[in-house]
C-alpha cells in the first residue's frame, strides 16, 4: 500500500493532474466527504486528508510515504529525515511583509526601532528580519493575520499572499517580498527504500508532467 498525504483546497485541486499523470484518479471529493481516508481507482495507493501543517510530520513518521506540502511549511517545521525529489510548481504563491496603508514602514525599519510583527512564520519571519538588523517582537497566531494591525496588535504582518485581495480588503499593502512559494513532493527515507519500485513510478510520472 503506497499512502499519499494531501491537504484539502489549493494543492489538493492542483495535485489531481499530477496523480491523473501517475494513472491515479482519487474516488471521492474531500470537500464533500466527512473521511480522512480516501480510495483510489489503484487498489493499491490510498490519500490521506490531513491539516497542510501537518503533511511533513505523517510522512516523516511514517504516517504516510509520500506527500505534498509549500515550502513555507518546510521551512517553518523542518524537514528532517525527508526526501524532497521535486518542486512540483503547483500553489505557488508568496510570503511577503504587509502594514497598514497609512503605516510608514520604511522609517521604522531604517531606525532599527523594534518592530512588532503577527504571523504563524515565526521562523521564517525571525530569520528575514535579523538578516536585515532589524529588531522584531514576533506574535504567533493562527489566522486571521490582517486583523493584527488593524487592532493595534502588531505594526506588521508576514503572511502568504496569492492575489493581495485580502490585504487591499482590509486596507493593508505590501511592503517586503520575502520568498516565492511552491508545494513540494516529500518522501519518507524508509518507505523509498522498502517501496522503490512504486514510489519511483510516481516521482517519475511526477516529474514528467510538470516537464522535469
Amino acid at each position: 500500500m503506497i499512502t499519499l498525504a494531501l491537504s484539502k483546497g489549493r494543492i489538493f485541486e492542483e495535485t489531481l493532474p499530477l496523480l491523473h499523470a501517475a494513472g491515479i484518479e482519487v474516488l471521492e471529493d474531500p470537500e464533500k466527504s466527512r473521511k480522512l481516508i480516501l480510495t483510489t481507482n489503484q487498489p493499491d495507493v490510498r490519500v490521506l486528508v490531513v491539516r497542510a501543517t501537518d503533511v511533513p510530520t505523517y510522512v516523516q513518521y511514517g504516517g504516510a510515504d509520500l506527500g505534498i506540502t509549500g515550502k513555507d511549511t518546510l521551512l517553518e517545521h523542518g524537514s528532517e529525515g525527508l526526501y524532497l525529489p521535486l518542486d512540483l510548481q503547483i500553489a505557488k504563491c508568496r510570503i511577503s511583509v504587509a502594514v497598514r496603508a497609512d503605516f510608514d514602514y520604511a522609517s521604522a525599519v531604517k531606525q532599527g526601532s523594534r518592530l512588532r510583527v503577527a504571523t504563524k512564520y515565526v521562523a521564517i519571519s525571525r530569520e528575514f528580519f535579523a538578516s536585515k538588523g532589524v529588531h522584531v517582537d514576533l506574535i504567533k497566531l493562527y489566522g486571521s493575520m490582517e486583523l493584527a494591525p488593524l487592532v493595534g496588535l502588531s505594526d506588521a504582518i508576514v503572511d502568504l499572499v496569492s492575489t493581495g485581495n485580502t490585504l487591499k480588503a482590509n486596507h493593508l499593502v505590501e511592503v517586503e517580498h520575502i520568498m516565492d512559494i511552491s508545494s513540494r513532493l516529500v518522501v519518507n527515507q524508509a518507505a523509498l527504500k522498502l517501496k522503490q519500485a512504486p514510489i519511483r513510478r510516481i516521482i517519475d510520472a511526477f516529474a514528467a508532467a510538470i516537464g522535469h
